[in-house]
């Protein structure tokens, strides 16, 4: 941090100058643009949904475009400029920036308010990320389901304006943060594509040279015991209802070992995970596997299949799956328990690489997220300057 106490030192040393927004630049609020507005080429635009999901904390190139005749009536966004949300269902996500760094000119439509500045644009991008700017936003957005800021409301928090050199130092700091993580998930993506390669080619087999059963001829199936959230006692068992995360924690358990639980109803209804450990399986079923098969094998051919169980679900109000459907539709090759065993040494180096958080490529990513969270709100702070 030697160098950016060093420029502090040169250019504010008695502190840094807090502005509104409003004074350090033009705000615009935007109008119009559909996602059925979209063309494969033309002008390119950044719709407001799509900052929440497809960017980051800056960009050079749009993933959407308009024609130019729509384009000619959208507010127009400036190289430098930056695209603020002015609407989410939540209050974390109103606000959120991206700065256009392209070379020419693209537009927005409504739910947008560009900023139009002379600072440095990725300095102030990075700010809108910050816990700082998190609590002085909050006084100024409105709404319960949807959650708003207005033009004028945004241009009111105060910023933190450091001399240009100090901001440019900030920016390489948290660039070169942001360069690694972004070479961490490119390795993690491709990771979980080889995973995804090997678990299929070992997982592939002739149906005259192994034994083939159903899911109910191959695992013990049995219903957990659904229990609401209301109806916990507050302890350290984790609550299975789907997905990997517990729902929550209760004082007792319903299954404990190794187990393979299915989601039975909603969005996640027909997803797998494992478990060796005690666990109260809510709203799903728990599987164990009979004498012969290997729990972790039958779970990586249930993780191959992972589509397949969740097409099983009917329903049209709260989608669901049955024990029969499990039972009776999902077919299990059984090799002799030796080649099992060695499929799953492969494989499971390949699911503690990419999918477990406590090592391997996710818990790197996620301590250097940290770390960038920890330089960045750290990075952005300063003592204010004197009146």
């Amino acid at each position: 941090m030697s160098r950016i106490d060093d420029l502090i030192a040169e250019y504010c040393p008695n502190g840094v100058e807090r502005k509104p927004l409003g004074a350090i630049a033009k705000l615009y609020r935007g109008n119009g643009l559909q996602k059925k507005d979209f063309t494969d080429k033309g002008i390119g635009c950044i719709h407001y949904g799509q900052i929440y999901t497809r960017y980051d904390t800056f960009t050079s190139q749009t993933i959407s475009f308009v024609d130019k005749k729509l384009a000619d009536k959208l507010l127009k966004v400036h190289p430098n400029d930056l695209i603020v949300t002015a609407t989410s269902e939540n209050l974390e996500d109103v606000c959120k920036a991206v700065a256009w760094l392209g070379g020419s000119d693209i537009v927005t439509g409504g739910h947008s308010i560009v900023v139009r500045h002379h600072q440095n644009a990725k300095y102030l991008s990075y700010y809108f990320q910050t816990l700082d700017f998190f609590q002085r936003k909050r006084a100024y957005v409105h709404g319960t389901k949807v959650m708003e800021i207005k033009k004028d409301d945004l241009a009111k928090i105060v910023v933190p304006v450091p001399p240009l050199p100090v901001q440019e130092e900030i920016v390489r700091i948290l660039d070169s943060f942001s360069s690694l993580e972004a070479e961490l998930e490119a390795e993690l993506e491709a990771r979980r594509k080889q995973y995804a390669y090997y678990r299929n080619e070992l997982l592939t087999f002739d149906r005259e040279r192994v034994q083939w059963l159903k899911l109910g001829e191959a695992a013990f199936i049995n219903k957990g015991t659904y229990i609401t959230k209301k109806q916990v006692i507050p302890g350290n068992i984790p609550v299975i209802l789907g997905g990997v995360e517990p729902a929550y924690w209760h004082s007792e358990s319903n299954h404990d070992g190794e187990g393979i639980v299915i989601s039975r109803s909603g969005a996640n209804a027909g997803f797998a995970s494992y478990w060796n450990e005690p666990i109260f399986v809510s709203d799903g079923f728990v599987l164990d596997a009979k004498p012969g098969i290997d729990m972790r094998f039958l779970f990586h051919v249930l993780k191959k299949q992972q589509a397949k169980l969740h097409s099983m679900k009917r329903g049209s109000g709260v989608p669901h799956i049955n024990s029969k459907m499990l039972a009776n539709n999902v077919a299990i090759p059984v090799p002799p328990l030796e080649e099992q065993q060695h499929v799953v040494s492969i494989l499971d180096r390949f699911d503690k690489l990419t999918n477990d958080l406590s090592s391997g490529l996710p818990a790197e990513i996620e301590a250097r997220r940290k770390q960038y969270e920890y330089y960045r709100d750290r990075l952005l702070s300063f003592d204010e300057l004197a009146v």
